[in-house]
């Protein structure tokens, strides 16, 4: 059998373990094996990062270099300021360096081609307020942007935006500057929050938003009915005024695609859909065909947001319907969120999807806190390793109920035998950010190889084009920024 691909490191971080306690990674274990993404899906788009030849950082400089010249940027003048916008989910991409270098060159090419130096990086929070300070600090973002990058939470001072829809909260912070550039990354993450609508408009409605207005994803609309909070903020008069352009790290569950960028965040919006229904649509797809497994979470991000092969463990427990499909044959709503259930453990309403019953049990060697993810392991069996760990969620205001309904183990040995005898299989996914690829036991390996060339041709012959047509988007129409 192939070796296991090297696991994303472990970060030191508040919202962690210390990497010093992180003795054993799942994919270790002699019984775990590999596969990459362009493997089970020889049309899997080329990637420039990683890169066999070692250079994929150089090259997503070159990428983002030639993309954005072909951008407008005539309205910054020399003594204009200018405020990058990023969101921190960007630096949990392939260990964070590729959002890093590509939010540096976006610096350096303002600079250069517009004259102007009053050049601040903001960069949003979920609900961990400081964990961007911590990638700031890690990727020398701060020297880069010459001492003016800085973190910003939703719960930092307002700022009032007149929308169609009636008065939504920004952040003061993201438009204090004469002007605004998205610069965010395109991979489909929570695509059961915005359904893969309007995806790069998202982050108006959450990273650069007020938490009273980014809670309609959260806790007021949810799925779906939430997307238009962005695009009513983004269509303001008032943010359309500061708005330079927007570029994009092109996201592939393999890498980085390249990067595309552009005046009209609409125009590449399409493309992005496009691309991001085409590049993700088959391993999500595939991940939906797991008849019954052993999750493992083993990377450095929140419980809900560990990844394999692009894909986030959250997608994989809503896997058991298709997040990409529109239409009313299927349950209207994902059960992502608590708010959809009721106290009792179970969902309001019986339209409800429940969680995907093919996840038989969770082993958490290591995901952080920082997240409400009391929910996952309310639902699933999940076996936390190390007191440590379990000690960490169990002072953690947002998770004080998490191990409440999971079992500790003192060991990561303990845990998987403990997994194999009560979950009954030994089917294993292994959520570790392995680049390129998955790590996997071999008897799901073997399960993934043998559906893969059947959802291929599904999603190139009926999905795809069903996804396209729910969203109006021609395949024909979309072009490359």
């Amino acid at each position: 059998m192939r070796k296991p691909i090297i696991p994303t490191a472990a970060k030191i971080s508040q919202y962690g373990i210390h990497p010093d306690l992180l003795t054993k990674r799942m994919a270790e274990y002699p019984e775990m094996t590999s596969v990459m993404v362009k493997e089970l899906f020889p049309d899997a788009p080329e990637v420039i990062y990683p890169s066999a030849a070692g250079d994929g950082l150089d090259l997503i400089k070159k990428a983002a270099i030639a993309a954005l010249q072909n951008v407008d940027m005539s309205m910054i003048k020399p003594g204009h300021s200018v405020n990058v916008l990023a969101s921190h989910h960007g630096f949990t991409l392939l260990g964070g360096q590729p959002y890093a270098t590509f939010l540096k060159v976006v610096r350096d090419e303002i600079e250069s081609k517009t004259g102007a130096t009053d050049i601040r990086l903001r960069a949003g929070n979920g609900l961990r307020f400081r964990e961007t300070e911590e990638y700031i600090k890690q990727y020398g973002l701060n020297v880069h942007f010459k001492g003016k990058a800085r973190c910003i939470a939703p719960i930092d001072e307002g700022i009032p935006i007149k929308t169609e829809i009636g008065t939504l909260y920004g952040l003061k912070s993201v438009y204090d500057a004469d002007w605004i550039v998205h610069a965010h990354n395109s991979d489909v993450r929570e695509v059961h929050f915005h359904r893969h609508v309007d995806r790069a408009v998202k982050p108006f409605g959450m990273s650069y938003a007020r938490i009273e207005t980014r809670s309609t994803y959260h806790q007021n609309l949810g799925p779906r009915g939430a997307n238009f909070t962005a695009r009513s903020i983004f269509e303001s008069e008032f943010v359309k005024s500061k708005f330079a352009f927007t570029a994009f790290l092109d996201m592939a569950p393999s890498g980085v695609v390249g990067v595309v960028a552009a005046n009209d965040l609409f125009e590449l919006n399409d493309y992005l859909t496009f691309v991001g229904l085409n590049y993700y649509g088959k391993i999500m797809t595939l991940l939906g065909e797991i008849d019954e497994c052993i999750v493992g979470l083993d990377f450095p991000c929140p419980v809900p947001y560990v990844f394999a092969a692009g894909v986030i463990y959250a997608n994989m427990v809503g896997a058991n319907v298709d997040l990409f499909d529109l239409d009313g044959d299927l349950p209207p709503y994902t059960w992502y969120t608590e708010a959809f259930y009721g106290k009792n453990g179970k969902p309001l309403i019986d339209d409800i999807a429940p969680v995907n019953p093919a996840v038989k049990m969770v082993i958490h060697n290591y995901a952080w806190g920082g997240y409400p993810s009391a929910f996952f392991s309310e639902q699933i069996p999940t076996i936390v390793v190390k007191k440590e760990q379990a000690e960490l969620f169990d002072n953690d205001p947002q998770n004080l109920e998490y191990t409440k309904h999971a079992v500790i183990s003192e060991s990561l040995d303990n845990a998987m035998q403990f997994a194999y005898k009560t979950a009954n299989t030994d089917k294993v996914l292994i959520f570790d950010g392995a680049i390129g690829g998955l790590n996997l036991s071999h008897s799901l390996l073997q399960l993934l190889q043998a559906k893969a060339p059947a959802v291929s041709k599904r999603v190139d012959e009926e999905l795809m084009p069903k996804w396209l047509r729910q969203r109006g988007i021609s395949p024909l129409g979309v072009k490359r920024q």
